[in-house]
């Protein structure tokens, strides 16, 4: 019985020793992935991507919708031609709040 109380007392103080540091390298990471995000250059790089990919996928819509635009029900094709005179050089307008640098 004194084994066994040993055991679980010797588990339950590594247990709390282990969560704890866990949470402090928890805790760390995230103020240093916090501290990456707000960085400047980062936020900027992070923004010229999402503007880069938002205008590839707007050419690629164009480009797809032009060559399938005839293979699909009429509801369809008229979306897509409604889509597509709205945004008719291709760039797709920004929604997400982001600045145009």
């Amino acid at each position: 019985m004194r084994y066994k109380l040993t055991f679980v007392a010797g588990l339950a103080l590594g247990y709390v020793l282990g969560t704890r540091a866990g949470r402090e390298r928890y805790e760390q990471l995230k103020k240093s992935a916090r501290q990456v995000a707000q960085n400047p250059a980062v936020r900027n790089t992070a923004e010229t991507a999402a503007q880069q990919g938002r205008v590839y996928a707007g050419k690629a819509f164009h480009s797809v919708s032009a060559k399938v635009g005839d293979h699909v029900p009429d509801s369809v094709a008229a979306r897509i031609r409604a889509l597509r005179e709205r945004n008719p050089n291709g760039s797709v307008g920004d929604d997400w709040g982001t600045s145009n640098t």
